[in-house]
């Protein structure tokens, strides 16, 4: 394997941001769809615990599945001579157009 550029690094750090802080905004929607109602209605102790165990269950398991899923994504096409980073015609759908 080759030395990383500079550019190569950046988009690796970038790349790492982005996945980390998609999962933290994915797990605290999953967290507030399951934990939610709790806030909205009275229940049972029991119900209102629950609710929180399996929200929080549930966001731990979102998070590390969104990191995982995204530098994957990413590796995946970074690793691809034949296929450029960016369009060389954005907008067109063929060369010709």
């Amino acid at each position: 394997m080759g030395e990383r550029t500079q550019a190569d690094r950046d988009a690796i750090t970038v790349e790492t941001g982005y996945a980390l802080l998609s999962a933290a905004f994915a797990a605290a929607v999953v967290f507030g769809v399951i934990a939610g109602p709790k806030l909205m209605f009275v229940m049972p102790y029991a119900v209102e615990r629950g609710l929180l165990v399996a929200g929080a269950a549930a966001a731990a398991l979102v998070f590390p599945v969104r990191v995982v899923t995204v530098l994957r994504r990413f590796s995946r096409t970074r690793g691809r001579p034949d296929q450029p980073d960016q369009p060389s015609h954005p907008g067109r759908t063929s060369p010709d157009s």
